[in-house]
């Protein structure tokens, strides 16, 4: 299984562009920090990392602001040039409280 669930923060949004087939595409920078048990000891946690959303999702992200927290869900894929990780999203959300959603709802709970 490839999933992937992270709550971060828009870095940087690079401005909407569309594949060959005319598909809306979004290139991101995601920025997240925690605090998470490792060994039982508390570890702070910070990272940067790209992000891509297609479709309507993509037009929809790009309507969010820089800055703006998010619940992102997708999977993980190696970057066309090899060198790196990038989260294809699927799908984000407010708190999980607030019940703001975008993207499909089947699977996020």
């Amino acid at each position: 299984m490839n999933c992937f669930e992270l709550d971060a923060l828009i870095e940087e949004a690079k401005p909407i562009r569309y594949t060959p087939a005319g598909v809306p595409a979004l290139d991101l920078w995601l920025e997240h920090e925690s605090v998470v048990e490792e060994a039982g000891t508390a570890r702070v946690v910070k990272l940067r990392m790209r992000a891509v959303a297609l479709g309507s999702l993509a037009e929809t992200l790009s309507r969010q602001a820089v800055g703006s927290s998010w619940r992102f869900r997708g999977f993980l894929a190696t970057s066309r040039n090899g060198k790196g990780v990038v989260l294809h999203l699927q799908e984000f959300k407010t708190d999980p409280s607030s019940g703001v959603h975008h993207g499909r709802t089947e699977t996020f709970q």
